[in-house]
C-alpha cells in the first residue's frame, strides 16, 4: 500500500459519512415539517419540535412545580365522561381546569369533531358552526385537508364540550387537565368532590398532570 493510499481512502470514507449525515438530516427535517413528533411530552424530544410554539402539553411541563413531597389534584383522562361539572363546580371562576390538546394524537382532520358543531352544514371558521361557546379554539390549514387546531387558555373555562365530541367521534386527542398555575389545590376539591366519574386523584407534586401522550406505548 502507498504512503498516498491511506489518507486518500480515510477521505473517501469521511466524505461518505459526511454525505450520510446530510442526507438523514435533510430526511428529519422533511418528516418533522410534514408528520407529527413521535414523542410529544418526552422532555429532550421537544426541543426542535414544529409543534413546540403552540403545543399544549409542552406549556404544562413547563409550569412551576409545587413543593417536592406534596399531593395534588388532577383529572385522569381515561376516567373522564366530559360532565361539564368541572366548569361550574371550581372555586375559581372561570375554572383551573382547560382543555389540553395532544398534537401526537390529533388526526389535524378537517372534519374535526371537537371544533364544529354536530350535523355541521359548512367547515368553515363562522362562530354558528363552532361547538366552543366561548371560541376558545383555533384551526390553521397545514396543507389540505390537514388543519392544525390549538386551544386559547385565556378563553377555555373547561366546559368538556370539544372533549366529548373528539372522544366520541374522534381519537381523543382533546382532553381535560387542573392548570397548577390556577389551581388552588384545596384540600377538599369542589369539583372531585362531586365528579359523577370518581375521576380525580391525588398525584405527587413533581408530576402534576396525566398526559395522554406519556400513556402512549
Amino acid at each position: 500500500m502507498s504512503a498516498s493510499a491511506l489518507p486518500r481512502r480515510e477521505f473517501l470514507r469521511a466524505l461518505g459519512r459526511w454525505l450520510a449525515g446530510g442526507v438523514a438530516a435533510f430526511g428529519t427535517a422533511i418528516l418533522l415539517t410534514r408528520t407529527r413528533p413521535a414523542a410529544c411530552s418526552a422532555g429532550p424530544a421537544c426541543s426542535g419540535c414544529p409543534e413546540l410554539p403552540g403545543c399544549a402539553e409542552a406549556s404544562l411541563l413547563a409550569l412551576p412545580r409545587v413543593g417536592s413531597g406534596k399531593l395534588v389534584w388532577q383529572l385522569d383522562p381515561a376516567k373522564c365522561v366530559q360532565c361539564g361539572q368541572c366548569a361550574t363546580r371550581c372555586v375559581l371562576t372561570p375554572s383551573a381546569v382547560t382543555c389540553v390538546h395532544s398534537h401526537v394524537i390529533c388526526g389535524y382532520c378537517k372534519l374535526c369533531f371537537g371544533y364544529f358543531q354536530p350535523g355541521v352544514t359548512r367547515l368553515d371558521e363562522s362562530a354558528e358552526q363552532q361547538l366552543c361557546p366561548v371560541g376558545a379554539i383555533g384551526r390553521t390549514l397545514v396543507e389540505h385537508p390537514y388543519y392544525e387546531y390549538r386551544i386559547d387558555e385565556s378563553l377555555c373555562v373547561g366546559c368538556g364540550k370539544c372533549v366529548k365530541g373528539c372522544t366520541t367521534f374522534g381519537n381523543g386527542s382533546l382532553y381535560l387537565q387542573a392548570r397548577h398555575n390556577r389551581c388552588l389545590n384545596c384540600n377538599e376539591c369542589s369539583i372531585a368532590r362531586d365528579c359523577p366519574a370518581d375521576a380525580w386523584r391525588r398525584v405527587p407534586a413533581e408530576t402534576p398532570y396525566l398526559l395522554k401522550a406519556e400513556a402512549r406505548p
